[in-house]
């Protein structure tokens, strides 16, 4: 497929950045937008411009989408002017939005009406990550597919992972995001507890992204393959325990200076309660006492 035109559908903010590490691909680039002058750049650096889905699935035999949601995805395969009206059997057409699960299956069943194959393949990493060709790319399709797709998606992608059957990138997306964007409400319960003990919030940001650029984050704890209670005998059984440990004691003394200047942290109340089970290595001392 490296010899084969790409067609890309959607440049904005996510899609540009994306459809731009495409542009020296052997093979060629078509792309679509609405707007005119999103095509511009891409013209002036060799791709081919099209007027509608149609004609990028008649030029292209892998299709990438970057659209707005559900109803635009649908909008662009199915539609009058859709990707379906002109593709030719064993199309690949893979949405990088992030949709509904049930949406992906959907559109899979009406494109295998087609002979064409469909892939949901969200994105994580953000426009940075694709002007570095660093985003997280989660597949959910056939193998055949994702054997296709990965030629091309390795132009904007370091890590391309697939997940399963159509339906599962999308819910793997979904739970990464669970837990961004619990993490950010986590950050805002922070930034209240330090900004009421008359800390400078931003210096605390300074340090929690210094610190995490190092550790890893929440995904540092992230390398089961399991969620299941851990054995006593298992090799991450006393590694979870000291994690557990540590973060039952802090919590802790957070939880009291908060009470003692006033600030309520619900999040943080939960996760000592929770942070052993949720380890797999039950509640330690201190969770048991104010639990």
């Amino acid at each position: 497929m490296s010899d084969t035109a790409v067609g890309f559908i959607g440049l904005g903010n996510m899609g540009a950045p994306m459809a731009k590490r495409l542009l020296a691909r052997p093979g060629g680039l078509v792309v679509c937008d609405m707007r005119a002058d999103a095509l511009t750049p891409f013209v002036d650096g060799g791709a081919t411009a099209a007027a509608s889905a149609a004609e990028v699935a008649e030029r292209c035999a892998v299709i990438s989408v970057v659209v707005l949601d559900d109803a635009q995805v649908r909008s662009v395969v199915t539609g009058p002017d859709g990707m379906l009206r002109t593709a030719k059997p064993g199309t690949v057409i893979a949405v990088h939005s992030t949709i509904s699960d049930t949406t992906a299956i959907q559109l899979a069943a009406e494109c295998a009406e087609h002979g064409v194959e469909f892939v949901d393949a969200p994105i994580s990493g953000g426009a940075p990550a694709a002007q570095k060709g660093g985003l997280a790319i989660m597949v959910g399709g056939s193998d055949t597919a994702f054997q296709t797709v990965r030629g091309p998606f390795s132009s904007f992608a370091s890590l391309i992972v697939h997940a399963g059957e159509v339906g599962a990138g999308t819910r793997m997306k979904l739970a990464r995001n669970l837990l961004h964007f619990i993490a950010f409400t986590a950050a805002a319960e922070s930034q209240r507890l330090a900004e009421a003990a008359g800390l400078d919030i931003t210096e605390l940001g300074k340090v929690v992204r210094h610190s995490d650029s190092h550790t890893g984050g929440p995904g540092a704890i992230m390398l089961r393959n399991t969620s299941a209670p851990v054995a006593q005998d298992d090799f991450w059984f006393p590694i979870l325990t000291h994690v557990r440990d540590l973060g039952e004691k802090d919590l802790a003394l957070a939880l009291d200076l908060g009470r003692r200047l006033g600030v309520d942290l619900p999040l943080a109340d939960q996760a000592l309660g929770g942070l052993g089970d949720g380890l797999g290595v039950g509640r330690g001392a201190i969770a048991k006492e104010q639990w």
